[in-house]
């Protein structure tokens, strides 16, 4: 199956036109950027007060959550505000769990998402196998509880949305899929069937989850299958909980920058643990190339080039062991992190300072081969070279270092690749948010790819940052854990606690503990499946009230949100998690 025009040369995937209000979504649009609100439904006035900004700065189409018919019935208030206000954008309602307030919202927004795996489906994690006649049952439900929004939209001339979330797979879809990219894509497949049924086809498909390589897979395979069945639905991007500041970006970069660089995506939503009007610069950014690419046909750059890697399962790429300065590259090891020399020499004085975050190669010490992938003779590389693409290369360096990889497995060449943000910026965006982005996407995309051995980054302004940023992206990747990390879920109406103020009180507490994973929830909507890797979980359960998880079992009940943040580093302290924090942190 094809998930791109190819690997090797970039064209964005073609898909039909969505309208959603005045907005089309998909064929020669522009990538759409859109975001969502934290206030609470049922004050019109906040949620109207929170989107006037997130308007202004550029939002294309704005959501919030609708999880009951009272919710619902309050979006009428919502959408004639905006619209007293002049502002003609598109609103999205978000549903989980309640049919009813879907076909209530269905009345006064342009929009309907639903999330297939809770939409009709009672998530209760119950492990059981579904014969052949018992799962054609499970589904013959569902299609009768989603069949009326269907109509209705179809009546009315909405848009949907049908949104998978990696955390909140039905029972059925797990126990016969697993929790893998393959059930994301079957969940979606099965209610766009029923849409079809009906002749309804204003759909837009998402394959959200909070770990990169499975958000890079869903999508690739969600691609792949539609494409092969002749559905040219398009597709709408996300990292779902990855988090706020730098750490959240990066993660963003990376799973919807890689998907970008692919040609898939055609409106995108960045989900930041901050508020949601810090979401629109860092989308914008995202996409502007891909919108400013010129219209002309595309090709690919390497024809010639056979891509042996499975684009829908990680597997990095098998290297030999190479001991570069003593330091060991390749093969089992992890990613190594490289710097310049200049970049070595402003670090040495600081490096007791570093921590977990030190530099591990120095690029011009390596003895690194450079090459031209498309027009150098790759079979001098041998199996002891580490080897990276050459600078200034009229060739986007993902493509670059894909056709690299691919030449040396042609030949059994198992030398070790060095990343580099090849394309460096320009003056006035290193440094910047931008440069981040760009470094991230490049770099991550091709770790998710399974390419990679070491990794260096330029384009920061200062070495400090450059380290910490390759270190960054190796976290995010799921490559390397120097720090604690955190699966932060973006706010949104159904939130029981102030996320940003919760979340930054548990890092403080725990920011110490490399390799401990703590997931926050603000409900339980996403919860237990996006936390399904997570160490500990810190959950809502009800407005002043905190669940405490350990992976998926919930240990504590209806803990007094004050009490909280205590009781949940008491859990780790129980299970062996904790270290005491280093002197004067």
């Amino acid at each position: 199956m094809n998930y791109c025009y190819s690997p090797f040369g970039y064209r964005r995937r073609k898909t039909r036109e969505v309208r959603v209000g005045g907005v089309g979504i998909g064929g020669n649009n522009p990538i759409r950027v859109q975001s969502m609100l934290t206030s609470d439904t049922m004050n019109t006035e906040a949620c109207v007060a929170e989107a006037l900004p997130i308007l202004d700065a550029g939002c294309e189409i704005i959501r919030l959550t609708a999880p009951t018919v009272n919710d619902a019935k309050k979006l009428k208030d919502f959408v004639a505000a905006l619209r007293k206000r002049g502002y003609s954008t598109p609103v999205v309602a978000d549903i989980h769990f309640k049919p009813e307030a879907a076909m209530e919202a269905v009345k006064w927004v342009e929009k309907i998402r639903i999330n297939p795996g809770n939409y009709a489906d009672k998530k209760k994690f119950v492990v059981k196998e579904y014969t052949d006649a018992i799962y054609e049952e499970e589904l013959a439900r569902m299609e009768s509880a989603f069949t009326p929004l269907v109509l209705e939209c179809k009546r009315l001339g909405r848009a949907m949305r049908i949104g998978t979330n990696h955390g909140s797979l039905s029972d059925r879809i797990l126990n016969r899929f697993g929790d893998t990219p393959a059930g994301m894509v079957e969940s979606a497949l099965e209610f766009a069937r029923i849409c079809r049924k009906h002749d309804y086809h204003d759909l837009v498909f998402s394959m959200k989850a909070s770990n990169v390589k499975v958000v890079i897979a869903a999508y690739r395979l969600l691609a792949a299958r539609l494409d092969e069945q002749g559905w040219d639905y398009p597709l709408h991007l996300g990292v779902t909980e990855a988090g706020e500041g730098e750490d959240g970006r990066i993660k963003s970069a990376v799973g919807i920058g890689a998907l970008l660089e692919d040609g898939i995506g055609d409106t995108v939503r960045v989900s930041l643990t901050e508020d949601s009007v810090h979401e629109i610069p860092v989308a914008y950014a995202l996409v502007k190339k891909f919108n400013e690419k010129p219209k002309r046909p595309a090709h690919a750059i390497a024809s010639d080039v056979k891509e042996a890697r499975d684009p829908f399962n990680y597997v990095r790429r098998p290297t030999r062991e190479l001991t570069v300065n003593s330091t060991k590259v390749g093969g089992d090891n992890l990613i190594r992190v490289c710097v310049t020399n200049a970049q070595f020499d402003w670090l040495s004085p600081k490096q007791a300072q570093l921590g977990d975050t030190q530099p591990e190669l120095v690029y011009e010490r390596c003895g690194v081969v450079e090459v031209n992938p498309l027009k150098d003779d790759l079979s001098k590389v041998s199996d002891n070279h580490l080897v990276a693409v050459k600078d200034d290369l009229p060739l986007n360096p993902i493509v670059a270092y894909r056709i690299l990889a691919a030449k040396l497995d042609a030949r059994g060449c198992r030398a070790q690749i060095l990343l580099k943000d090849v394309l460096k910026p320009s003056m006035d965006m290193l440094g910047s948010v931008d440069a981040m982005l760009h470094a991230a996407t490049m770099a991550g995309a091709l770790i998710c790819d399974g390419i990679g051995d070491a990794i260096l980054v330029r384009s920061e302004m200062n070495a400090e940052a450059a380290l910490r940023l390759a270190y960054n992206i190796l976290q995010a990747t799921g490559s390397r854990s120097f720090k604690a990390e955190y699966v932060a879920c973006p706010s949104c109406g159904r939130t029981l606690f102030n996320l940003q103020t919760v979340t930054a009180r548990i890092k403080k507490h725990t920011h110490h503990l490399k390799g401990v994973k703590i997931a926050v929830m603000g409900c339980i909507v996403n919860g237990l499946g996006e936390m399904a890797d997570a160490d500990f979980g810190y959950v809502g359960g009800a407005p002043g009230k905190v669940n405490l998880y350990v992976g998926k079992t919930c240990v504590k009940f209806n803990i007094p949100e004050a009490e909280a943040v205590d009781r949940l580093v008491g859990l780790i302290k129980e299970h062996g998690k904790w270290t005491d924090p280093p002197i004067g942190q």
